[in-house]
């Protein structure tokens, strides 16, 4: 993913649809660049191809969520990255941050097995030399692209792994929390195989809410965010007794 690419990806963002020839203008490339980079994001599901024009997949697909403040979460995963070690089986869930860690390991990290239950996880880094993946059956959810239900459970029961790592939709005095009780469920049968529960997420998720609670504070080791968190929110996750790694700031 050039600086380009992520540059593309927060214009489609911010503005939902737009031309080539206004992508061209805005980037200072040529039209026939921008297919090219567009032809090769449609094909990671990043974004919409269509005639002249770019636009954002659904909002409840995975790949409108990883296109979404893509250098955020990118940041995110090469900082989680770091506490994996070579040759380390961990288990991942599915969401943007956790795909780019798949991706990030399977690319810098050589015999690294990933066992996931996303099966967008598993198309994302399939291409990649050496990717060693691992898929949990169960029911599988369309937009999402994630095997959920009891069988993800009777699957995971197979592997116990050091580090489990997943993506939230929000926090509360209480601890993480997810929208999804079926992504609840899968996540909660994974975690039971794993000796660490390590959360990537946004900093602005730590001020949104969600419907259930998916793990206590005392369950986790710890959190991967972005350099945008607060100190104030940093210094409240750290009272309860976590970890937590702000990704490195932007270079200007």
């Amino acid at each position: 993913m050039q600086p380009r690419h992520m540059k593309l990806l927060d214009l489609i963002s911010q503005n939902k649809r737009m031309a080539v020839t206004e992508l061209s203008e805005a980037l200072g490339v040529s039209e026939v660049t921008i297919r090219k980079d567009l032809n090769l994001l449609a094909h990671q599901g990043l974004l919409k191809r269509e005639h002249g024009f770019a636009s954002m997949v659904a909002s409840e697909d995975i790949g409108h969520h990883l296109s979404f403040h893509y250098e955020n979460k990118r940041r995110i995963a090469e900082r989680a990255a770091r506490c994996v070690q070579p040759g380390e089986t961990v288990m991942i869930e599915s969401g943007g941050c956790c795909t780019l860690l798949a991706e990030e390991l399977c690319t810098r990290r050589r015999h690294i097995t990933i066992i996931t239950n996303s099966a967008f996880v598993a198309s994302f880094v399939r291409k990649i030399h050496g990717a060693r993946v691992i898929l949990l059956g169960g029911s599988y959810q369309n937009e999402s692209q994630v095997m959920v239900g009891p069988l993800v459970g009777l699957c995971a029961r197979n592997f116990k792994v050091d580090k489990f790592f997943l993506g939230i939709d929000g926090i509360d005095e209480n601890g993480v929390k997810s929208s999804d009780h079926l992504r609840i469920e899968a996540a909660q049968a994974m975690a039971a195989q794993a000796r660490g529960i390590i959360v990537l997420t946004e900093s602005e998720k730590f001020h949104c809410d969600a419907s259930e609670l998916l793990f206590p504070f005392e369950h986790i080791r710890a959190i991967y965010t972005d350099a945008d968190a607060a100190p104030e929110d940093i210094q409240r996750l750290e009272a309860h007794g976590l970890d937590v790694f702000p990704a490195a700031k932007r270079q200007k």
